[in-house]
């Protein structure tokens, strides 16, 4: 059996096994991440996708979540900007090497899946999730904009906004029903479930599933990536007002 590859900032890669890299988010309590947990993801998903013999990229989380998008204390203990500036470019790197990636990347989610963990979601391949799993975007009640981009990949434009506006996640049940969710699970078998259609692809053709990859990338109707961007100016000029100082200042209380 392989041996786990930690790599800094609560990510951790497992090297090919059949043709199958397993990336897993570990950062208690909640897999939010600071600048350095997102660039360190990327990393290894960038990692995955170079190396000849990965097929297939499972990106997982241990813990009672999937992802809650950016440690929000890490930037309030910032005395600058660089945190947030960071954090920016930090989960802009992460969403893009999924994307990126130039094999499939299938996403086990289980519980929440909030904020950045939209934008991995979004940009990925395959969703397995959870019976338990929530997915949305809280950005407004955080002092910041973004990932709405992801959520359009989701749900359908009226919910998105909904959501956006509201903070008010959707379920597991409701993405499978927009077919944004390929199959829900009980947690303990999310993993399996996940691997079972990685096994799956990992048997074709690797030549094939590469030019596929590539393929679909270049028929999407939008750039993610500079739609993502696009939204991020607005989370700077809400940092630059101090606007975002405020919503923060009350987060957790």
């Amino acid at each position: 059996m392989s041996t786990a590859v930690p790599t800094a900032h609560g990510v951790t890669s497992l090297p090919a096994r059949d043709g199958v890299v397993e990336v897993v988010m570990d950062a208690p309590p909640v897999n939010a991440l600071t600048a350095a947990g997102w660039f360190a993801l990327a990393d290894a998903l960038t990692a995955a996708g170079a190396d000849p013999a990965t097929r297939v990229v499972v990106l997982r989380a241990e813990g009672r979540g999937f992802n809650a998008g950016v440690d929000i204390k890490a930037i309030q203990a910032c005395p600058d900007n660089s945190e947030i500036i960071g954090v920016n470019r930090g989960c802009y790197a992460a969403f893009a090497a999924v994307y990126d990636c130039p094999v499939p990347v299938i996403s086990a989610v289980q519980g929440f899946c909030l904020g950045g963990g939209i934008g991995l979601v979004g940009n990925s391949d395959v969703i397995v999730a959870s019976e338990d799993a929530t997915f949305g975007l809280p950005e407004v009640d955080r002092g910041a904009l973004g990932a709405a981009t992801h959520l359009s990949r989701l749900v359908p434009q009226h919910l998105m906004r909904a959501m956006v506006y509201t903070a008010k996640p959707a379920t597991a049940d409701q993405l499978a029903a927009f077919g944004s969710v390929h199959s829900i699970v009980p947690r303990e078998e999310l993993r399996d479930a996940a691997f079972e259609i990685a096994r799956d692809i990992a048997a074709k053709s690797p030549v094939i599933i590469r030019a596929a990859k590539e393929s679909l990338n270049g028929i999407d109707p939008w750039d993610v990536k500079r739609s993502y961007r696009y939204e991020q100016g607005f989370t700077f000029e809400l940092n630059l007002s101090g606007t975002a100082d405020e919503v923060r200042d009350t987060f957790g209380r």
